[in-house]
C-alpha cells in the first residue's frame, strides 16, 4: 500500500464550472463530508437528452440531497443512463483516491477520466454523491464562458449600465 502526507481530505475543483450559491458548493460538500467521513462528489440534474456529455451517477440510496452512489458511468451512450444526476466539477476526496488516479488508462472519450478512479475507489469504501444548491455555470465552452460573463456582468449595476447601451448598439448593427 502507498503512503500517504496525512490522512486528511483535499477538494478539487475543476475550473470549467462556476457555482454560484448563497453557501459556496465547496462549503457544502465540505459539511457532507464532516457528516459521512466519506469522499463526496458534486452533482445536479442535468436534462435528459444532456446526460452524454457527463459523468453520471448511478444512486444506490438517497438522504435527502445526498445520495450514496453503486456506480459512476462516464458520458454514457444517448438513452442509457442511469440517472439524469450529473458530476459537476467540484469533489472532496480521501486520499485513497491517489492509488487509483496514478493507474488510470485512457477511458471514454479517449481521455483520461477521474470518474474511472472515483468508481474503483467506490469498490473499497463508500462514496457519496451531493445535490449542491446553487447555479452551476458551464464555462468550458465559448457560448458558456459568453454567457456567463454578461449574466455576472448584468449583475452588476455599474457594469449593466454600461453593457446594456452597447449590447443594444450591437444589435442595431446592419451587419450581425
Amino acid at each position: 500500500a502507498r503512503n500517504f502526507i496525512g490522512d486528511e481530505p483535499f477538494a478539487v475543483l475543476l475550473g470549467d464550472d462556476i457555482v454560484q450559491a448563497e453557501k459556496p458548493g465547496l462549503r457544502q460538500l465540505m459539511d457532507e463530508y464532516e457528516r459521512t467521513l466519506s469522499s463526496i462528489i458534486g452533482v445536479q440534474q442535468v436534462p435528459e437528452e444532456e446526460t452524454h456529455r457527463y459523468g453520471i451517477i448511478d444512486p444506490l440510496t438517497s438522504e435527502g440531497r445526498r445520495y450514496q452512489v453503486k456506480n459512476f458511468v462516464e458520458k454514457p451512450p444517448k438513452g442509457t443512463a442511469p440517472s439524469n444526476l450529473a458530476i459537476l466539477g467540484r469533489y472532496v476526496f480521501t486520499p485513497e483516491i491517489f492509488m487509483y488516479l496514478e493507474e488510470q488508462r485512457v477511458g471514454a472519450g479517449g481521455e483520461i477520466q477521474l470518474t474511472d478512479a472515483i468508481q474503483k475507489l467506490n469498490e473499497i469504501q463508500r462514496v457519496f454523491a451531493y445535490d449542491f444548491e446553487g447555479k452551476r455555470y458551464d464555462v468550458g465552452e465559448k457560448l458558456g464562458f459568453i454567457t456567463t460573463t454578461l449574466e455576472f456582468a448584468m449583475q452588476d449595476k455599474e457594469l449593466r449600465e454600461q453593457l446594456v447601451p452597447f449590447m443594444e448598439g450591437l444589435l442595431n448593427k446592419e451587419e450581425i
